[in-house]
């Protein structure tokens, strides 16, 4: 296989693996099985380090083209695309530090040289983070389980963090990258689950695991905001949600082709089908608004912008649940059958809620915010 992408061609290269993503995600759905063969295939085109400046040995793709490709691979295996983009957020939020404080040069090179596949544990942490740590000499051991570690079954590294009692009785939150060859890390045998089934979101234990001192990344106060979550909201969300506008917009795609030849429906054929469109309209232009706020890196940190990039992504989250759910009223009872590709997007999309933060979570936050400037 060809292994010279550039930022210009992504889109050519990735619609000619059209065919067998889709076949593959068929498979691992069906299996709970992880995306492996999809995953090869980008690790062949380079792409795990896509966004990744040139003159460190990566594409230097711009970050709305990440967040189309994504949307992209989406259309043709929801669970590749999502886990991606776990990884892509991660690489993302080390290109603006990079950018921006000139640090991480080394950790980008190694991507870039070995296509390393980075796993966040972040999602369930949020502010207060889980499990234990304890001094020892040198640094600290780790104990935790993170759950919903998506891609950890094919991960390199995990991007991790734990709540440390420190000598001054403070609770702070270390945070801290962690080898998964590292001795007392394992994989659990956990993810069965309703959609997006071939992302590999296995559990990571971590049993007594040496964290030397100069692996801590950041320390910051237990269960308070702290500006780094300014930059990581601000990467991750647009590229998170590209995948469930991409499988919104394959819903709609399925509904009019099937639609056009549905006899029950076709007195009001043409009110849900615009109806539906309304929806995806709202689903793209919100998140075209969310990776605009990312502005390709070039952005300081601002609460503001993360205020409103919580909020767009629930409205784009709803908004893609909306589009495949009315997707699926559109063409009737077919779109129940485990045949019908639509049953699937629909289990995958519902995955939309669960990323930080979810809605009741994101409306305290921004109410509490707005309610105390």
């Amino acid at each position: 296989m060809e292994t010279t992408t550039t930022k210009q061609d992504y889109k050519e290269i990735i619609d000619s693996q059209k065919q067998s993503f889709k076949k593959r995600a068929v498979q691992s759905d069906e299996q709970g099985a992880f995306v492996t063969d999809n995953y090869h295939d980008l690790k062949e085109l380079r792409l795990f380090s896509a966004l990744i400046p040139e003159e460190l040995g990566g594409l230097g793709m711009a970050y709305p083209e990440m967040c189309r490709l994504l949307k992209t691979i989406a259309q043709y295996c929801g669970s590749t695309a999502l886990a991606f983009s776990m990884h892509q957020h991660l690489v993302a939020t080390a290109v603006w530090k990079y950018k921006h404080k000139n640090v991480g040069e080394t950790t980008l090179r190694k991507i870039a040289e070995k296509q390393l596949v980075l796993v966040s544990t972040g999602a369930r942490d949020w502010l207060g983070s889980n499990g234990e740590m304890t001094r020892t000499e040198g640094g600290y051991f780790l104990s935790a389980k993170k759950h919903f570690a998506s891609q950890s079954i094919a991960g390199d590294i995990a991007i991790t963090s734990a709540p440390f009692l420190n000598e001054k009785n403070e609770w702070k939150v270390l945070h801290f990258p962690v080898p998964l060859n590292t001795e007392g890390v394992s994989i659990l045998d956990d993810w069965n689950v309703m959609g997006m089934r071939g992302t590999g979101s296995h559990g990571i234990a971590f049993e007594n695991v040496f964290v030397p001192e100069n692996a801590i990344a950041l320390e910051r106060s237990r269960d308070e905001f702290h500006p780094v979550w300014n930059v990581v909201l601000t990467v991750a969300m647009p590229l998170i949600m590209s995948v469930y506008v991409g499988i919104a917009e394959r819903a709609m795609e399925i509904a009019i082709v099937k639609g056009k030849n549905y006899g029950r429906n076709q007195e009001h054929m043409r009110y849900c089908i615009g109806k539906l469109n309304n929806k995806l309209v709202a689903a793209r232009t919100q998140w075209k608004a969310m990776y605009a706020l990312a502005n390709n890196f070039d952005f300081s940190i601002d609460k503001d912008n993360t205020v409103l990039m919580l909020s767009l992504k629930t409205n784009v989250a709803e908004a893609c649940k909306q589009t495949v759910s009315d997707a699926m009223e559109s063409i009737g009872g077919q779109s129940f059958y485990k045949k019908n590709e639509l049953e699937r997007l629909f289990r995958d999309v519902q995955a939309a809620s669960f990323h930080p933060l979810p809605k009741w979570n994101q409306y305290a936050f921004t109410g509490e915010r707005l309610l105390s400037e």
